[in-house]
């Protein structure tokens, strides 16, 4: 990488660090560009040049926040076992849908879906289409299922049911709670496969 790309990356990554930061701590509807562009020190114009709207900015962040963890479960369905498979991937979930950074997130979601409507949309549109087709794909492969959906659906529920406390400001589970909570999921999934 150039120095003259390298440095167009760590403009970028000021941004979105900035943006996340103003987003997640202001909103989404009061956050201003200006504000933005301050806070990551560059000018207005440069900020524009990356990202040429609030909206596209504000995709670009809930991306940033998902990406690195949207890997992460997929490696584990790669693992041998498939209750390990399942019980690393649903521990690895829980851990990214209870962070702060994801619990902010759905809070500014909720609190800002009827003034902003838009943003849900972008949320919606940077969803977990990878995650959900690698988990089909491993339940046709492990359990001989064509339509996995609703299981798979009711296992992610059961494996978020804890955020709903975190949502509303109560205590997060620690992280041999979350191991805890995956096992006993994965587990109940798997007698109803069986």
């Amino acid at each position: 990488m150039s120095k003259i790309e390298q440095n167009k990356e760590k403009k970028k990554q000021a941004i979105l660090a900035a943006a996340k930061s103003v987003f997640l701590s202001g909103g989404y509807s009061s956050a201003s560009m200006d504000g933005i562009a301050a806070q990551a020190k560059l000018t207005k114009q440069t900020l524009y040049r990356y990202f040429p709207s609030k909206i596209e900015l504000f995709q670009a962040t809930l991306q940033q926040i998902g990406e690195s963890y949207n890997d992460r479960y997929s490696q584990h369905l790669a693992l041998e076992g498939t209750r390990d498979a399942l019980i690393a991937f649903a521990i690895e979930f829980m851990q990214f849908h209870l962070s702060q950074e994801h619990i902010a997130t759905q809070r500014l979601l909720i609190a800002e879906a009827t003034q902003a409507p838009e943003i849900v949309e972008s949320f919606m549109s940077i969803g977990p289409d990878d995650t959900n087709s690698a988990l089909k794909a491993f339940f046709n492969e492990r359990f001989n299922l064509q339509q996995p959906n609703i299981k798979i659906e009711l296992w992610l529920g059961m494996l978020l049911a804890p955020r709903s406390e975190a949502l509303l400001g109560m205590s997060v589970l620690n992280e041999q709670q979350i191991e805890q909570h995956a096992i006993e999921a994965t587990d109940m999934l798997l007698l109803g496969i069986q």
